[in-house]
Parts: structure tokens; sequence; C-alpha cells
């Protein structure tokens, strides 16, 4: 009888443990907590080395967003935040059905370090009942980083929008000797949903290429495909192109003017 006792609570426990794994997961290991039927990551994977800049993505229920945002931490085995970001939904988040979100994390950081991703359900009213979040282990790994500043436009800041008046934000990106270019490719980026939030906007087209940048005698020449003036019109929107292209390269000692062309043409471009 004690046997058929023993037996039957071992098997209790193994189909109470197979009903309840992930909570022993979470018990075995505090660094990971999954909630799949609320938040799914794509990417970045457990225990993935990662490096800056990091690209989030993955899929939420609606009302994991509040605005269609949520926020995202990147912290330490101390649980120190090491750095933020806003994921973004990239569809309609009003609805109880799973949105793709997407997100860019700037760290920096010590290579082989044990960070954790904390993806905060959005809780705007601040009751601790309403707060969620999942949990994904990872490990960092930085090359040497170095900071840039790239202009935008700034509707607190600048409230009456004086067109061609522009404000720095800093970006981290891996050390590079073309320096100059990495800036515009940030620049070409646009805001963050983190800087959207504080302001910023840019008045540049998405998907802009840059075909060539060359730096001699303290000029900038810099060549764009046609997608820079595509649909662009009035005299406020090429003012403000053209102030976030030169304030963006004249944050180096080596430029002082910066020339714009596209496709090679400098005098008939950008229009008003």
């Amino acid at each position: 009888m004690k046997k058929i006792i023993f037996i039957s609570l071992i098997l209790g426990v193994v189909i109470l443990g197979f009903l309840n794994k992930d909570k022993i997961a979470n018990f075995l290991d505090k660094d990971i907590m999954l909630k799949p039927e609320l938040i799914q990551v794509s990417s970045p994977k457990i225990n993935e080395i990662i490096s800056s800049p990091l690209e989030i993505t993955g899929q939420a229920r609606g009302y994991w967003y509040f605005e269609a945002s949520f926020p995202i931490q990147l912290v330490d085995e101390n649980n120190q935040v090491i750095a933020t970001a806003i994921a973004q939904a990239q569809s309609d988040w009003m609805t109880e059905d799973f949105v793709p979100f997407k997100a860019t994390l700037n760290f920096s950081g010590t290579a082989g370090k044990k960070g954790v991703l904390v993806l905060k359900k959005d809780n705007p009213s601040g009751l601790s009942e309403n707060d969620n979040q999942i949990r994904i282990p990872v490990i960092i790994q930085t090359s040497e980083t170095m900071e840039v500043k790239v202009y935008f436009n700034n509707s607190d800041l600048d409230p009456e929008f004086s067109c061609n008046k522009v404000f720095p934000v800093l970006r981290i990106i891996p050390k590079t000797r073309a320096i100059a270019r990495a800036a515009l490719e940030e620049l070409l980026k646009g805001a963050t949903a983190e800087e959207q939030r504080q302001g910023f906007l840019t008045s540049l087209n998405p998907n802009v290429k840059i075909q060539k940048l060359t730096i001699e005698k303290g000029i900038a020449e810099v060549d764009f495909d046609d997608q820079l003036e595509f649909q662009v019109g009035g005299s406020c929107r090429v003012s403000a192109i053209r102030a976030q292209i030169a304030e963006t390269l004249k944050q180096f000692p080596t430029v002082q003017e910066v020339v714009i062309s596209i496709n090679g043409r400098t005098e008939d471009i950008l229009q008003p």
C-alpha cells in the first residue's frame, strides 16, 4: 500500500511538473521568464551573443502596448540598467491579437558579460498589479565604440519650427575610421521611437542612400541617390534637410563646408 501511495505521489509530481514546466524553469533560472501567450521574441534568442546596435523583433498582444509602444531594458547580473529602448508596434495595436514590434538598442559594456533583456508591458497606470515582463538572458559582446552626433528638428525645443534649426542627439556606434559616413548613416535611419518621444523628428525621406562622400581641404562633398528629394517640396523642408546633413558633418573639425549633390548634380536639386 505504501509503495502504491509513493508511486502515485511521484506520478503526481511529474504530471504537475510537466504542466508547470515554465514556472519550474523560471524557478531554476531566474534570468529566464517567457510568456509566449502574451509576447514572443524572434530575435535575439536565449543566451545569444549580442552587440550594439541590437535589433529586437517579435510580436506581442495588443494590450502589451500603450500608444503603440512598450519599454525594453538591458540589465546586468546585478539588475542594474545598462541601456533602454522603446519597442514600436509595426501595425495597428488596438487589438487583442499579436502585433509585430521592432526596437533598436544601443549600448556599451564589457565583452563576455552576462546581461538580461527585460521587455516590459507598458503600464501607464503605474499600478503594480498591472505590471508584466519577460526576461531573456544574453551575452554581451562589445567592440570598441565611439559617439557621434546626428541632428534633427525638435518640436519641443523649437515649437515655432525654424526649419534650419536642428539639435543633436548622441548615437553609440562601433569604432570606425570612416566616422563621417557612419554619422550620416545614423542620420538617415531617422529618429528612434525614444527620440521621437522627446520631440525629435527628421525631414529626410526614408531609404536615402549615400553614393559617395569625400572630405578634402575642409570641404565635405556628399552625393545621394534620387530618394533624397523624392516628393520633397517647400522651402522650409528643403532648409531642414540641408541643415540636418550639414550640421551632422560639421561636427567634425575637418569639415567647414558641405556640398550636397544628387547623382552628381548640385545646381538643380532640393528645390523649394
